[in-house]
């Protein structure tokens, strides 16, 4: 299976080199030497990354003779945060040497690093920790900035170790955290579907074949997942890298990054379970975000398409400046509100296109509800796979009531410019109306049966 990477590394643009299977830390300093011959080199890590791995990364580039500073460490405790000022103390630490930077962690650590060394013009490279997202081969690092969280632009690693022996050790947070980044890329890919039908943003074939191909065999063997079976993390690890190399083919997160996404990133922004130690993670959000968004495409088959007039739908479209403040009402922090405005102008459409765009999706809407169907999983299977690895299901393990998960659909919309599931139903004139429709009686909100453990807040474990 490994092949896949290998095969899959002939068009990357940044990543030239990965070692993936059991036992591979110990390559690392022969990949270090292969990318960057003599230069010394100086492993990032924290406190939990430098106890797992740091000692045997240590070793495998001494032996390949590489010469190293002494390591940057950041404390293990707090939970390192993917902020900005801390890609600012990488960069600053390193900027004065001529060095190559050898990380060891998992998301953050890694777009920390990522980040600096782009900002320096400097490749590098990352030993993974955990099977816990999909940014270690992906372009772009996801970094919080004066209160706004975006995919900042910056060059992928050049080598990556990924050690499913080192991986199989990692708290098992940190791998349910990556089923939740994972499963999203399958709404994710129907939202590229719905996009490519109507003529908004193509599918990069490639990218595509990186990820949705081996999906559903990564998801396949959720109990293994739980118990890191070591053959059951191998699928969730290496369809995480491939999506990370499709992102980083395309340039962009749209072959792993959907609606569900969208979810995570607003929460994050509020600084929603940032301040629990550990925080709330990424994955762990996403993957309630991931129901989220499959309850919506559950619920496109009982929509009567042929009762909606675009002319209807297009007199009733807020006017820009009505629009604006629809945005500004629903994100009441200005940071969020600020960079919501912009997105959502970037793709609202005008009374006098909306007709046009309206007729658009009712003429594609049987292929619509086709390719959707083949894609998607009912939101209740996407919560019982999540529930099967141990990750968690419902939004009252987040600490999220149904008040505020209704909210959240509204807010979603609103923080990017990429299309997805949600403005097709806005741009059809019902998504309040659909929205509404799942949590009231009978609804997929109002059914779901509401988890009595597996709270993520530690003030309730």
């Amino acid at each position: 299976m490994a092949d896949l990477i290998q095969e899959a590394l002939k068009t990357s643009t940044d990543t030239k080199a990965i070692a993936f299977g059991r036992g591979v830390i110990k390559e690392t300093g022969r990949i270090f030497k292969e990318l960057f011959g003599d230069a010394k080199g100086i492993i990032i890590a924290d406190g939990n990354t430098w106890e797992v791995a740091g000692e045997q990364v240590k070793a495998s580039l001494e032996e390949a003779g590489v010469e190293l500073f002494e390591p940057f460490i950041f404390p293990g405790t707090p939970t390192l945060y993917a902020g900005y000022e801390n890609v600012e103390r990488v960069r600053d630490h390193v900027k004065d040497m001529d060095v190559r930077c050898v990380s060891i962690g998992g998301g953050t650590l890694n777009d920390l690093v990522k980040l600096a060394n782009g900002e320096l013009g400097r490749p590098y490279m990352n030993v993974c920790t955990a099977a816990s997202m999909d940014g270690y081969a992906a372009f772009g690092a996801s970094i919080t900035r004066d209160g706004f969280k975006i995919t900042r632009n910056c060059p992928a690693p050049a080598g990556l170790i990924g050690d499913l022996d080192i991986m199989a050790h990692a708290p098992h947070r940190l791998t349910a955290t990556g089923v939740g980044d994972l499963i999203e890329k399958v709404p994710a890919g129907a939202d590229w579907i719905i996009s490519d039908i109507l003529g908004i943003e193509a599918i990069h074939e490639q990218s595509w074949n990186l990820v949705q191909p081996p999906l559903r065999e990564a998801l396949s063997d959720p109990e293994g997942i739980k118990a890191s079976d070591p053959d059951a993390l191998h699928g969730l690890a290496q369809e995480l890298i491939l999506s990370g190399l499709a992102m980083q083919s395309m340039q962009s997160s749209r072959p792993a990054s959907g609606a569900g996404h969208n979810f995570s990133h607003q929460w994050e922004m509020e600084g929603h379970g940032l301040d629990w130690e550990p925080p709330l993670s990424h994955g762990q959000k996403v993957g309630i975000g991931t129901v989220a968004s499959c309850a919506l495409y559950d619920a496109l088959a009982s929509i009567d398409i042929d009762a909606i007039d675009p002319q209807e739908v297009a007199a009733k479209q807020l006017s820009p400046e009505d629009n604006k403040k629809r945005v500004e009402d629903l994100q009441p922090i200005k940071a969020i509100r600020d960079a919501a405005v912009d997105q959502s102008m970037q793709k609202y459409v005008p009374a006098d296109k909306l007709p046009e765009r309206v007729q658009l999706i009712k003429d594609n809407w049987s292929r619509i509800l086709e390719e959707s169907k083949k894609q998607v999983m009912p939101a209740k299977e996407i919560a019982d796979i999540l529930k099967r690895c141990g990750a968690p299901y419902h939004p009252a393990q987040l600490d999220v009531d149904m008040e505020k998960m209704k909210l959240t659909y509204y807010q979603s919309q609103t923080i990017r410019a990429r299309y997805n599931i949600t403005d097709v139903l806005y741009d059809l004139g019902i998504y309040s109306d659909v929205v509404e429709s799942l949590f009231a009686p009978g609804g997929y909100w109002a059914e779901a049966e509401v988890p009595t453990e597996g709270f993520i807040n530690p003030a309730k474990q």
